[in-house]
């Protein structure tokens, strides 16, 4: 610029001049009439890289606004960079720059070069981002850009900021607010301005950082230049001061549609659900898939909503129904029956982390607390309680019912821990949720508490500003001193009332003895297990108001007219609140009533996302327990509508069940077609997937079951893996449920339980021995069937013992062909006087040694082996005694029929019954066809996957 005449500097200016005041109509919607746009309106000023073009600009840039924005657009408060927990060079700014005085400070901390107000171009800051000083992260910008102006116009004039400066930002607004293409490489720019607390606006693009939540479908460069890619849908992300603004990105599928898809494209459904996912489908061209079968529905429906498949004779009356209305019917059955409430208790139980190695000591009686929780929660939804009441019953828990001394208190809760309990299930509370030894700190139940009810991860906002939303780590400190009165989770925490009883009550047990912690625990376990009375913890909230003392001060100061220094009160806040809580009372009615308020953006929606996803197998925000701004839902209508109808409902969990399960959304096939075969979040389609542990292998023992056992299962529930609650061993079947992916509840992540395939899997269902011992089980399904064909039953061990029993026939005739061949040597040596005594001898021998192999083979006589001992080269079983004849070969296609019903829940075509009476015959016996038959069954994808 210094080599500009005069009048070129003046022309320049004035050109910079008319841009920046025809700005706002330069970048406006050229389909918008220009009379529409309000002259009141504040009209935002023209981005940094036009303003700061020229250097000469008299402006001096804000440090909240800009300095601290255009570091981060070039990475320097990056995770890989100076905003690292290590920083980088000794250099350390605040992640992704929010902390402004902390970033201040460092920038112009005393000797560090960093910014030079008297030295402006020898300024750090100026001279590595352009590489004229050696930079790690290399070059970011240039002498002469707009970048470098605008950071040396801030240290020529000060470097200046006060903590009483920061402004706040009101909103950030993206043009376009959607986007839509039509192919891909096709582009299109995003449009940034702010809009401050105190009315001015601004083209802040220059200073936004973007991403992409999907790369495939959009990419967005540093500039917010949107690229489109494959087809479908996602979201760029737009971060600029503590604000994030995610903006949709679609590009439509065009595909010549079928006959029978354009059918199903033009079919109108009166459900709000079906309605809002079509808006969607719409906008992408995807056709959903047709309805799924019958056998399909009361498969997919039963385990989703109980846990538990049906049973045989269920599917085939349900088949049977000519009845419009029996899809309705049956999913009233199901939301009645005991599998709803204990499937949707482990559920519960999954996302509120009952785990009982978390809940060691709170109870003097080991591994029932967990129950406790269980069947609170059980009792709960089986009466269809509000899901906000089951919610209060665990904030607002106490661990004493009103009225209930703590002697009696102490009394009942002897009789529950002695298997009494229903009576805990009656009780109003559960304050076991308050007891786990993870869930002691206050961060801790910040922590918990959000990913609990709220759905939310704060867990960042615990060091630094959440970098994908919008909690700062002020809001989290202040969130997490809400919890800090509460007290629970210690045998010995108790109400200082209460003490004296206490004490009298371990006198009792100990006669007056003065005992160490372990030897009185053992006691008190000892007495608890006897029926005695033994004494509880309690759960405490230490409030921190004005003592009585305090308050007979300030009242007698105040009538003589005199003022006395404010008593320091505690106090926190709840998210996102501006006023603040004092601790001088509980703060968990307050939470509560935060919860449930329906402005609450969060508690609803938490709820109705996880149970969505338990249906579709992933939620309308994915994953269900991160709803941050930078995560929108894939269908933001569709989660607001049954999130506000929720809530109209009064927190109806049945409601919200059937409202789903009867859609024709939860309804479609799994079969895809042309538009649809790669939509995975818009629920064109059913999405098979693995079913979870407890349903696993719970599947199995019905399926192996015989029918009076799976029956009592049914009905009973107590050797169910879905009822169970619990994360503790289960004898053998532990490991199962560990290799299905069961929740193992220790941290705040709803991936605690994984639906994921693995090989071990595989490994467990098609080789385990228990797998094989539950097939041949002598009171199984296979013995039932035997029983019914009038043939002889399986062994009742599996094929890993049968394998070894086999290796060790083979043994035993290998010794005996070795013994018959060297004695027919030795009694061709033998004079003819002894060799006949010595033949009956080894006769006898012979015959006790192969006494155990005639009972299941082929074993040659003494004569004809020891004329030819090479003739017994290999064991052959026996002809079963009890193989099929013609006449049964009916029964057995009846058999195969249950059996297909009792494992996939529909009837086998005509091929499958040939195959496998085909199978079954020709196998060595009936029992070891139909062991086979229900082995295959179980290690097919139709068995393990929902469909």
């Amino acid at each position: 610029m210094k080599h500009l005449s005069k009048r070129s500097r003046f022309m320049s200016a004035i050109a910079a001049i008319l841009f920046f005041c025809m700005a706002p109509w330069l970048h406006a919607d050229p389909n918008e009439p220009v009379a529409n746009r309000s002259s009141s309106e504040t009209q935002p000023t023209a981005k940094m890289s036009v303003r700061f073009a020229n250097k000469d600009t008299q402006e001096v840039p804000n440090f909240q606004k800009h300095v601290m924005p255009l570091l981060g657009r070039m990475g320097c408060n990056g995770r890989a960079c100076h905003g690292s927990f290590q920083g980088r060079g000794g250099f350390q700014l605040s992640l992704f720059g929010y902390d402004f005085a902390t970033d201040h400070d460092a920038l112009l901390a005393d000797n560090t070069g960093r910014v030079d107000t008297d030295d402006i171009d020898e300024s750090l800051i100026l001279a590595k981002p352009i590489d004229a000083d050696y930079h790690e992260g290399g070059k970011r910008m240039d002498l002469d850009s707009w970048q470098y102006r605008a950071l040396r116009k801030w240290i020529a004039e000060g470097a200046s900021f006060e903590k009483t400066d920061l402004e706040e930002l009101q909103a950030l607004k993206v043009e376009p607010a959607e986007m839509q293409f039509t192919q891909s490489k096709q582009t299109a720019q995003l449009k940034v301005i702010a809009h401050w607390k105190d009315g001015s606006a601004e083209d802040v693009t220059d200073l936004c950082r973007f991403s992409s939540n999907n790369d495939a479908v959009a990419e967005i460069d540093e500039n917010g230049l949107v690229t489109s890619g494959e087809t479908g849908d996602t979201h760029v992300v737009v971060y600029y001061d503590n604000a994030v603004t995610p903006v949709p990105v679609l590009q439509r599928i065009t595909t010549q549609l079928s006959d029978q898809q354009q059918s199903i494209a033009k079919r109108v459904s009166k459900q709000p659900i079906d309605q809002l996912v079509k808006q969607k489908l719409d906008k992408l061209g995807i056709v959903p898939s047709g309805q799924c079968t019958d056998a399909e529905f009361i498969r997919r429906v039963s385990l989703d909503i109980t846990g538990m498949m049906p049973s045989a004779d269920a599917v085939k009356t349900f088949l049977a129904d000519a009845s419009a209305d029996k899809r309705q019917t049956l999913v009233e059955q199901l939301l009645q029956s005991p599998g709803y409430s204990a499937w949707w208790a482990t559920r519960l139980s999954d996302w509120t982390g009952n785990n009982e190695a978390q809940l060691t000591n709170v109870l003097p009686v080991r591994n029932v607390a967990g129950k406790l929780w269980f069947t609170w929660m059980q009792k709960r939804l089986e009466d269809n309680l509000p899901y906000d009441k089951i919610v209060e019953g665990i904030v607002n828990a106490n661990t004493s019912e009103a009225g209930e001394s703590y002697e009696q208190f102490c009394k009942n809760m002897t009789e529950i821990c002695s298997g009494d309990f229903d009576q805990f299930a009656d009780r109003q509370s559960m304050p076991y949720f308050w007891a786990r030894r993870n869930f002691q700190k206050p961060e801790d139940r910040a922590i918990g508490f959000a990913y609990t009810f709220l759905g939310v991860r704060i867990e960042c906002a615990q060091c630094h500003k959440h970098p994908f939303d919008q909690w700062s780590k002020q809001d989290f400190d202040d969130f997490a001193k809400l919890f800090a009165p509460i007290r629970a989770g210690n045998a010995n925490i108790i109400q200082p009332e209460n003490r004296d009883t206490r004490q009298a009550l371990l006198d009792k047990i100990t006669g007056g003895k003065k005992l160490d912690n372990g030897e009185l625990r053992r006691q008190i376990y000892s007495a608890a297990r006897d029926g005695k009375v033994v004494p509880f913890g309690e759960l405490l909230v230490n409030t921190r108001g004005m003592t009585d003392q305090q308050k007979k001060q300030r009242a007698a100061a105040k009538r003589k007219g005199r003022k006395l220094a404010p008593v320091n009160i505690p106090t926190g806040k709840i998210l996102g609140a501006e006023q603040e809580l004092k601790l001088d009372a509980d703060p968990r009615p307050a939470l509560m009533d935060w919860l449930r308020d329906p402005k609450n953006p969060y508690f609803a929606k938490a709820i109705v996302n996880r149970v969505w996803d338990n249906y579709f197998g992933i939620g309308i925000v994915n994953p269900t327990d991160d709803m941050n701004l930078a995560n929108p839902p894939s269908n933001a209508a569709l989660l607001d509508h049954l999130a506000s109808e929720f809530i109209a409902h009064d927190f109806d969990l049945k409601w919200l069940h059937r409202e789903i399960v009867l859609s024709d959304t939860y309804q479609r096939s799994a079969e895809t077609n042309a538009t649809n075969a790669a939509d995975v979040e818009n629920f064109s389609r059913h999405m098979p997937r693995r079913l979870p542990a407890e349903v696993v292998y719970d599947m199995v023992m019905l399926a192996t079951g015989s029918s009076q056992k799976a029956l009592q299962m049914r009905g009973e529930l107590t050797s169910m893996a879905i009822a169970d609650g619990t994360t503790g061993a289960r004898g053998g079947s532990q490991f199962a449920l560990e290799v299905f992916g069961k929740s193992i509840r220790e941290s705040n992540c709803d991936c605690d339980r994984s639906d994921s395939p693995s090989l071990l899997q595989s490994i467990y269902l098609r080789n385990d021995q228990e797998m094989f011992q539950r097939i041949a089980d002598r009171n199984g399904w296979v013995a039932e069937v035997c029983k019914d064909l009038g043939v002889q039953g399986p062994s009742g061990s599996g094929n890993s013992q049968q394998a070894l029993q086999t290796r060790q026939a083979e043994g035993l005739r290998r010794q005996v062909v070795l013994r018959v061949a060297s004695l027919s040597k030795q009694l061709a040596k033998l004079p003819e006087s002894r060799r006949e005594p010595a033949m009956e001898r080894a006769k006898l021998a012979y015959r006790k040694q192969t006494a155990k192999l005639t009972k299941v083979y082929e074993v040659p006589s003494f004569k004809d082996l020891l004329k030819n001992p090479k003739s017994w080269s290999e064991l052959v079983q026996k002809s079963s005694s009890g193989s099929l004849d013609d006449g049964k070969v009916a029964s057995l296609e009846g058999a195969v029929q249950e059996t297909y019903l009792r494992t996939l829940s529909r009837y086998p075509d005509d091929e499958e019954v040939d195959i496998a009476v085909d199978y079954i015959r020709e196998s060595d016996s009936p029992a070891k066809g139909i062991e086979g038959l229900v082995w295959a069954l179980v290690n097919t994808k139709e068995f393990i996957i929902s469909h």
